[in-house]
């Protein structure tokens, strides 16, 4: 099992962390489409590291097109030498129609075309076929040879995308390379709506498990000190809070009966009440959704829930120095 870990900060700070987590051990890291672009923090990552796999955790898909992702993905493998994933996630009605300004529609349909768009893109460069891709959501039937990039080396990056609902996860496992499961997730979740979707879309698509990466995103509340450990738990509690809060994340709720749980965070939330938000989230949920103890308690926490099930980990500490990540890399390191 692989672990990774997250680069969300600024490029700038990117740039400089890139390299310490390298050399702590882990074998990928990932950016997210937040306060910057993910594709330039992984830019800025390549530039610093030589082994670590780097990818966008996501980057929002629908706030671009099939074929600016095409290039993308083609400079950041070149720029990266082979080590880049392109992860992709479609975000939420709100955010593509409101802050992006893009459409909305069908966004399991629409995920898949736009996967097959990119994947017919990158056969039009490095086969010379004619470009003849004509979609519901994307026609891309131009491409003259001044725009055709020289035919990569390193092959073509992976493409993992992000689910929570049932169907967008069977699209994941049907067009894509890997899928990363929500850090809103549960061991009963995993099994019951995101492993049984990704066996749905495998046999759609004819694909054995052994050929698809499940990575996923683990909410971590740990620390080498108290201090650090309240403040992380503190953080995770947040973040809980947060996702219950929105629609999207409702099944893995509905999943142990805690529907009440997202009325009252969703109407704290729109009173701008974060603070009290947290406080909703007891210790049974904590500990059902997020992994808490010190960096070896984590560690086995990890390895007795994901074990045999996942492909690649990422533990999401709320206190992210390189020391103690360093530190949790080992020790999950050791019962992996």
């Amino acid at each position: 099992m692989k672990i990774d870990s997250s680069l969300m900060f600024e490029p700038v700070k990117v740039k400089a962390m890139a390299p310490q987590l390298e050399e702590a051990g882990f074998d990928g890291a990932y950016t997210f489409e937040g306060q910057s672009d993910p594709f330039i923090s992984v830019a800025a990552a390549a530039m610093t590291t030589q082994k670590m796999e780097l990818m966008t955790s996501i980057a929002v898909a629908f706030a671009r097109n099939p074929m600016s992702l095409a290039y993308l993905g083609n400079d950041l493998q070149n720029l990266s030498e082979g080590r880049f994933i392109l992860g992709l996630g479609a975000q939420i009605k709100a955010h593509i129609e409101r802050r992006f300004s893009m459409p909305w529609s069908k966004p399991a349909s629409r995920m898949r075309e736009m996967v097959q768009a990119i994947r017919a893109i990158w056969d039009c460069w490095d086969n010379g076929e004619k470009l003849n891709f004509e979609g519901e959501f994307y026609q891309h039937t131009l491409m003259t040879p001044m725009f055709v990039p020289p035919k990569s080396e390193h092959g073509r990056p992976p493409i993992y995308i992000a689910g929570v609902g049932p169907i967008m996860t069977e699209v994941a496992a049907e067009v894509g390379d890997g899928y990363f499961v929500h850090p809103f997730s549960t061991e009963k979740s995993m099994d019951e709506l995101s492993l049984a979707a990704v066996a749905r879309g495998l046999e759609k698509a004819g694909k054995s498990r052994e050929d698809f990466d499940v990575a996923v995103q683990v909410i971590t509340a740990t620390g080498l000190d108290e201090q650090t450990m309240e403040q992380s738990i503190f953080g995770a509690r947040s973040q809980i809070a947060f996702y219950a809060s929105t629609p999207a994340y409702l099944p893995v709720l509905q999943c142990h009966g805690w529907d009440d749980l997202h009325v009252e965070a969703k109407r704290l939330s729109k009173e701008g009440k974060w603070m009290e938000m947290a406080g909703l989230i007891d210790d049974e949920i904590l500990n059902t959704i997020a992994v808490v103890g010190t960096p070896a308690e984590i560690a086995q926490k990890i390895a007795d829930r994901f074990l045999g099930k996942a492909d690649r980990i990422s533990p999401v500490a709320y206190a992210p120095d390189v020391e103690l990540l360093a530190t949790l890399c080992g020790e999950i390191r050791a019962v992996t």
